[in-house]
């Protein structure tokens, strides 16, 4: 590199929001990304952190995770050393807020039966409230929010992939998965199929326990006279449209599949489109959300109008 070329900026993201709303999967996530990872760091020590000689080699991506529970924790003086740093010509550093609504995090307590940290006397809705009045001014204050009040663990972390990973000249990223509509909607879809209209293999003792990856499920699901003609549309469907979100600029599409448990139907066809999609030249990433739930706990609505 000649002498009088700038080297290029580090970049650092700050990771931070209310406890519960997933900082631990977002980190996760950046880290999968190739981002260099430290969580529950003193952010008081941020500027030693960052004090590196000019000429070595650590510039790499860096996410560092903190909240509430960091000794000394004050988001006013976050904010302030944050503007001091983001000054530097040699850092890009952004700050990602997690918020959740209240009542989402105070279920999810009582469903760990966890203590909030902040509510070691009384209950966690107290904790939580304690928690959003002291984060206020840094959750005004941050570049980016990511509300997960509707998010599963994965939906969280297909935001994660789509915000932060990083494209090779033009590449589109596409994720491919399956859902049961029992379980709720997927919120973070670009295009979500509803497969209920196909004969239902729940209704089969025999393949009730079995999957959408098992072979007998898929002959099931295939000898509905409806499927081959409705798979050929939407895989054409597909075909035409995703060239065309990557010519404007989209870097990451999502297309889910539905069917009633998510573990049957939906399951099948987003394997069968996977396939279809790498012998187009595309490489998605496939994900069954509901693929672990149990077959009999299941809603099926109780009648057999829902196929």
């Amino acid at each position: 590199m000649p002498p009088d070329t700038p080297k290029p900026r580090q970049r650092i993201l700050l990771v931070t929001g209310m406890l519960g709303a997933g900082k631990t999967t977002a980190l996760r996530v950046l880290e999968d990304l190739g981002w260099e990872i430290i969580d529950n760091f003193p952010i008081r020590l941020l500027d030693r952190l960052i004090e590196t000689p000019q000429d070595t080699d650590l510039r790499g991506k860096l996410a560092i995770g903190f909240d509430s529970r960091t000794r000394g924790f004050d988001p006013a003086g976050i904010i302030a050393q944050v503007k001091r740093l983001d000054a530097r010509d040699t850092i890009e550093l952004t700050t990602l807020f997690l918020d959740c609504a209240s009542r989402e995090l105070e279920r999810r307590y009582n469903e760990t039966r966890r203590r909030h940290p902040l509510a070691t006397e009384t209950s966690a809705s107290a904790g939580i409230r304690a928690e959003r009045e002291l984060l206020g001014p840094l959750r005004r204050w941050a570049d980016m929010l990511i509300d997960t009040t509707e998010f599963t663990s994965n939906d969280l972390q297909s935001v994660m992939r789509e915000r932060f990973s990083e494209t090779i000249d033009g590449e589109l990223i596409v994720s491919i998965s399956s859902f049961g509509f029992s379980r709720g909607m997927p919120p973070v879809a670009d295009l979500v199929f509803d497969m209920r209209f196909l004969d239902n293999p729940h209704w089969d003792p025999t393949l009730r326990p079995l999957t959408g990856k098992d072979e007998a499920v898929g002959a099931h699901i295939e000898a509905d006279p409806a499927f081959a003609e409705a798979f050929a549309r939407i895989r054409d469907l597909l075909l035409l449209l995703l060239p065309r979100y990557r010519a404007q600029g989209k870097a990451y599409v999502h297309i889910a599949f539905g069917c009633t448990g998510g573990r049957h139907r939906s399951v099948f066809t987003a394997e069968r489109m996977a396939m279809a999609l790498r012998e187009s030249g595309f490489s998605p990433t496939l994900l069954h959300r509901n693929l672990g739930s149990r077959a009999a706990d299941l809603p099926e609505g109780g009648l057999r109008r829902d196929r």
